[in-house]
């Protein structure tokens, strides 16, 4: 029996550490080409190196997705490293928290450019090349801020509101092209983004456990739990999935309160 990413030729952004690389772990587990894209180009090197060393067919480009020349250079590097693109994870992100009147104009670019306009840039470079071979999959690592708020965390979620219009917006557009674009909206994952957020608190370890507690089951997902989500997303398993978000955060979301 094939591996389930068999024939998949996957960029992948924001790969080099926490969710990114742990989705780029379990697609090299079920067989996709890889080509790797982070800003850290250490980091970058040393999960190529990992992957490479367990037989993964990969290659790889440190680049910012907010640059949209150094996205279109490198996935026309991928196409001839690893075969044109056919499927497209828009992982790479970041958390930009703030009061509303406090957040700075710097502070609001800077969310947009990385977190809306970064996976434009993806969209948009990988798009021609899944059209011209009769299809693809794109799907964006968006958040459970994307359509629930916690107080002081803007503008992060009104980015993760346009992230889902963007999917919902280009997976319409594009199924005659049979091309589909979905989206993943994590919660709280055990990643070092979130290990920094605690750490921003006086006390990290109280804001460690009042974390845990939100969540129905006591605690919070691991990389490779959203991992495998995306393996299902991206294989040929849900063709007829699109233009829709997937929610993976144990309930957290749907529980009112304690």
């Amino acid at each position: 029996m094939p591996n389930r990413l068999s024939g998949k030729r996957v960029f992948i952004t924001g790969a080099a550490q926490g969710i990114g690389q742990a989705i780029a772990e379990a697609f090299a587990a079920e067989d996709a080409r890889l080509f790797l894209v982070d800003r850290d180009e250490k980091l970058l090197e040393e999960t190529a190196a990992a992957l490479a060393a367990k037989g993964a067919v990969l290659g790889y480009q440190a680049a910012d997705i907010a640059d949209g020349d150094a996205i279109k250079a490198a996935v026309a590097k991928a196409a001839g490293e690893i075969g044109s693109i056919n499927a497209l994870v828009n992982n790479a992100g970041v958390n930009v928290f703030a009061e509303p009147l406090r957040a700075t104009d710097e502070e609001w670019q800077r969310c947009f450019d990385i977190n809306l306009k970064g996976a434009w840039h993806c969209c948009r470079s990988v798009l021609p090349q899944m059209i011209a071979e009769g299809g693809g999959v794109i799907l964006n690592i968006a958040s459970t801020h994307a359509f629930t708020i916690i107080p002081h965390t803007f503008p992060y979620p009104l980015a993760k509101h346009a992230l889902l219009g963007m999917t919902k917006s280009l997976g319409i557009e594009y199924a005659p092209q049979n091309v589909r674009v979905n989206a993943i909206a994590p919660g709280y994952v055990s990643t070092q983004k979130v290990i920094d957020y605690w750490n921003g608190f006086a006390d990290p370890e109280k804001a460690r456990d009042e974390t845990m507690k939100l969540h129905p089951g006591g605690r919070i997902a691991t990389p490779k739990e959203i991992a495998m989500a995306a393996v299902f997303m991206i294989s040929d398993e849900c063709t007829f999935m699109n233009a829709t978000c997937l929610t993976i955060d144990g309930g957290l979301s749907v529980m009112q309160h304690q």
